[in-house]
C-alpha cells in the first residue's frame, strides 16, 4: 500500500528540516505513520490478510526504531514529534 505521491509530498513538506529535506527521521517516522494508519484501516476490512499484516507488524517496528534513534539524537524534536503524530512513548 504506497502512498500517493500528492500525499507523500505533503508530509515531507509538513515535516522536512531543511528546504531539501526528505530522509531525516522526522520525515520518515511520518510517511511511515500514514502507511500504518492506512494498513491498519485495510485490516479491519481485510482480517485475513495475514502478508498485509506482516508488513504492516514490518513498517511498526522500523518506526519504532526511527523513533528510538530520534529520541537518542534529539530529544525535544521527538517529544514534538509523537506530540503531532499522537504516538504513544514508552
Amino acid at each position: 500500500m504506497a502512498l500517493d505521491k500528492e500525499v507523500k509530498e505533503e508530509i515531507i513538506e509538513e515535516y522536512k528540516r531543511h528546504s531539501d529535506d526528505t530522509g531525516s527521521p522526522e520525515v520518515q517516522i511520518a510517511i511511515l505513520s500514514k502507511r500504518i494508519v492506512e494498513l491498519t484501516d485495510h485490516l479491519r476490512t481485510n482480517k485475513h490478510d495475514e502478508s498485509s499484516r506482516r508488513g504492516l507488524l514490518k513498517l511498526v517496528g522500523r518506526r519504532r526504531r526511527l523513533l528510538a534513534y530520534l529520541r537518542r539524537k534529539d530529544y525535544k524534536s521527538y517529544l514534538a514529534l509523537t506530540e503531532k503524530l499522537k504516538i504513544r512513548k514508552k
